[in-house]
């Protein structure tokens, strides 16, 4: 056992330790747990353990404690360790109790953060985090680098933590529900922006905001932090900074990070040197905020790895699934599938990636976040726009209320399920035509995340005769 396994099973031995949720990462961790000597207690709103279906057996076999149902949070009390996961609010007074008890309240990534032996690269924001972790992990292997991809972008950390050593690079994608208790920082941190969004599950925007700035607070020089400079709330995260601070920008030239020039070509600058280092018209990924996407993942490891590297991956990466991803090209109509669109500014992003109007299947659960800001977007990009969930109404309402709505020809339907809404595109469209399911809203009304909610969009559209 190596000394970073060691220390956390010196942690966790002869410990009472609460999981909240059986999810993935924690059904790993739970049997690791175990192995190093906790006492288990699952707390969990399911009433029974056979709810948890084929986990059942594995919970027998582990002999975990478990408090369930309406009141499972009463089994925080009197534990040593609580690991909460990121869709737990943290704020809730049970949890909050438990800490003023002197209970240590913790999660999956904060526990690797803590005893992780490599350097850790970190990205945070409202949109393009996945892109960008994703490049920037491209990047380090093309160089040779042993990578531990995870955090919110669905891979469990801690649970690697053997297979670590100290030359490898950790990257790590962190929502704002996992950085809200964070008390150590990435050595490299990227945040891309922040505006609107989750606003059902924090307190208020401020709330939102503070977590996202955990990714600077606890940082330890000698660290670098990558900010977008066309973000008011990024930008004035300057003064949060202990380390070498960069910009990235597509809209404005800048001696201090990277940015796309006006000749077409994506640059970096820095120490008073401006490296021109790919031409955009060699990007393969489409639209304008992955070329930003493009610039924020090469300016966190400029100078961490060669630029014949950033070359190589930034002129070949095609992106990741449901991120204007195409599906396929039926009677001459072409259909996308955006489905991490779950907030106004992704799909706004999406839309202004294509260079004629289309049909938009948008709409889904509502995290109470405004749909003004998508109106105007909306009537200048969009022919058709079909709406489904429980934001439909609301984003009507925004779009119909704008003023250049009734001079816009745009027509609007409402569809009750996915399968409707991809029948009522299809028949709106002519040959030559985009359709793309990009929906401003999240998923959980109809579909456990956004992930499912874009494969069974797939799976109907490419079912279609």
């Amino acid at each position: 056992m190596q000394k970073e396994q060691q220390q956390l099973a010196e942690l966790v031995k002869g410990k009472k330790v609460a999981f909240i949720g059986a999810g993935v990462s924690h059904k790993t961790l739970i049997e690791e747990f175990v192995g190093l000597g906790a006492q288990v207690t699952l707390c969990d709103k399911k009433n029974s353990v056979e709810d948890f279906g084929d986990y059942a057996d594995t919970i027998r076999r582990l002999g975990i404690d478990l408090s369930l149902g309406e009141h499972y949070m009463d089994g925080f009390k009197g534990q040593d360790i609580i690991l909460r996961t990121p869709g737990f609010e943290y704020y809730q007074k049970p949890l909050q109790d438990a800490i003023a008890a002197g209970t240590m309240v913790t999660s999956e990534v904060e526990l690797f953060f803590d005893y992780c032996p490599c350097e850790i690269v970190g990205v945070t924001g409202s949109d393009g985090k996945t892109t960008t972790t994703t490049l920037i992990s491209k990047f380090y292997e093309a160089a040779g680098r042993k990578v531990h991809l995870g955090g919110n972008i669905g891979a469990a950390l801690l649970p690697m933590l053997p297979d670590v050593a100290p030359e490898d690079v950790a990257v790590v994608e962190l929502s704002s529900f996992q950085l809200i208790s964070m008390h150590k920082s990435p050595k490299i941190a990227v945040v891309t922006n922040v505006t609107p969004n989750h606003l059902d599950h924090h307190k208020d925007m401020q709330e939102y905001i503070d977590a996202k700035r955990n990714i600077l607070l606890h940082q330890v020089p000698p660290c670098r932090e990558v900010l977008g400079f066309e973000n008011d709330i990024t930008r004035g995260m300057v003064p949060d900074c202990k380390g070498k601070q960069v910009w990235f920008t597509r809209l404005h030239d800048t001696d201090n990070g990277a940015f796309l020039r006006k000749d077409g070509m994506l640059c970096m600058a820095e120490d008073g040197v401006v490296t021109p280092f790919l031409a955009q018209k060699d990007v393969k990924l489409r639209g304008l905020h992955n070329i930003e996407n493009l610039l924020a993942a090469a300016a966190a490891v400029w100078g961490e790895v060669p630029i014949e590297v950033i070359q190589k991956v930034g002129s070949t990466f095609t992106g990741v699934e449901h991120r204007i991803e195409p599906v396929r090209v039926l009677d001459g109509v072409t259909y996308y599938n955006d489905s991490i669109g779950t907030s106004p500014t992704r799909t706004i992003a999406g839309l202004r990636s294509f260079d004629q109007k289309v049909i938009l299947i948008a709409g889904g659960y509502d995290k109470h976040i405004p749909y003004e800001p998508l109106a105007p977007e909306v009537i200048a990009h969009v022919k058709n726009l079909v709406l489904m969930g429980a934001t439909g109404p609301r984003i009507e309402k925004a779009v119909r209320e704008h003023p250049d709505f009734a001079a816009s020809g745009l027509a609007i339907q409402h569809a009750d399920s996915m399968q409707h809404a991809v029948e009522l595109a299809r028949a709106a469209a002519q040959p030559g035509d985009i359709i793309i399911l990009s929906p401003a809203s999240a998923s959980f009304d109809l579909y456990p995340n956004f992930e499912v909610r874009g494969r069974e969009f797939k799976s109907i559209v490419n079912a279609l005769k």
